[in-house]
């Protein structure tokens, strides 16, 4: 049995002076960039390399935007990111235009939008779908294949978040918020095919819920607890090893650096925010997880 020790976490501070309403999605890119979305506003917003910037617009949708990967680089190009907007997977151009749409099968219910999104180590892009009134069942996990096409791989759902991937990309982790359950799948990495569903953990009501994940490179599984004020670590098959106090109430996602970790939050819902609710938070830890696996899309339509 694999050993874990304690990891040394230190305070939280502010990146910026930025207020996020829905805060979520931050990702670290092989330069060491770091972004994250803004879901209702549909902003897509870059990280400060030093103390005392500002986040960066790359990006304003016109529907809300639940998550992004970078794509792989096609020759002659420039950089591109692959993104779960509205009810759809786009490809958003280095300035942040949308240039292609692939739109989801309709869906009966009423009005639903995309959620948190990641890619796997092959290049297909997983994200979930939810009712904006939270209707229960009514959500789901869809899979963007690198032919261009979409399956809804898993029904049934409310609030999707995650998903993320094991080092060894064989695991798919998956919360539904609503339920308070993390879950694992083991993924096909030829196919996509899902099979062999189980709880990993759950999280007390009282206490909060399972929000946004990571992985670290020891397979352990980051939950950031919405309102519960805290991020969980837990071992692969669920045992929980720390719990990390977070100064706002709502935090929605996490991401290691290697540095850092960080965590965003949501201003979402309240009446009266504290002063922390809606910032993106860092705290030093050397815990390193990989970086953002892009989307490999093979249409011609965008090889220009």
């Amino acid at each position: 049995m694999a050993s874990y020790a304690p990891l040394e976490i230190g305070s939280f501070t502010a990146v910026t002076a930025d207020r996020l309403e829905l805060g979520e999605g931050p990702r670290l890119l092989t330069d060491g960039t770091v972004v994250c979305v803004d879901i209702l506003t549909g902003r897509l917003l870059r990280l400060p390399d030093a103390d005392g910037g500002t986040l960066s617009e790359l990006a304003r949708l016109h529907d809300p935007l639940g998550a992004v990967a970078p794509v792989s680089p096609v020759e002659g190009s420039r950089s591109r990111w692959a993104a779960a907007t509205g009810m759809a997977f786009a490809v958003l151009d280095s300035d942040g235009q949308v240039i292609h749409t692939t739109n989801l099968p309709a869906r009966s219910g009423g009005a639903q939008r995309m959620n948190d999104a990641a890619c796997d180590a092959t290049g297909r892009m997983w994200a979930g779908t939810m009712a904006y009134d939270a209707t229960p069942g009514e959500g789901a996990l869809h899979r963007w294949d690198t032919d261009g096409s979409v399956t809804c791989v898993l029904d049934g759902l409310t609030i999707p978040n995650g998903p993320v991937f094991s080092p060894d990309g064989r695991t798919l982790y998956l919360a539904d918020s609503a339920q308070g359950i993390v879950e694992a799948f083991t993924v096909d990495t030829s196919s996509g095919e899902l099979s062999e569903r189980r709880v990993v953990f759950r999280v007390d009501a009282a206490k909060g819920s399972p929000d946004g994940m990571t992985v670290d490179s020891e397979g352990c599984i980051w939950s950031a607890i919405w309102g519960g004020s805290h991020v969980r670590r837990y071992t692969p098959d669920g045992e929980l090893l720390q719990r990390i106090d977070v100064p706002a109430r709502q935090p929605s996602a996490v991401c290691l650096t290697g540095r850092h970790l960080i965590v965003t939050t949501a201003a979402h819902g309240m009446t009266t925010p504290g002063p922390w609710d809606g910032a993106v938070l860092r705290a030093t830890c050397r815990t390193a997880a990989p970086s953002a696996a892009p989307y490999s899309l093979t249409a011609a339509e965008l090889r220009h």
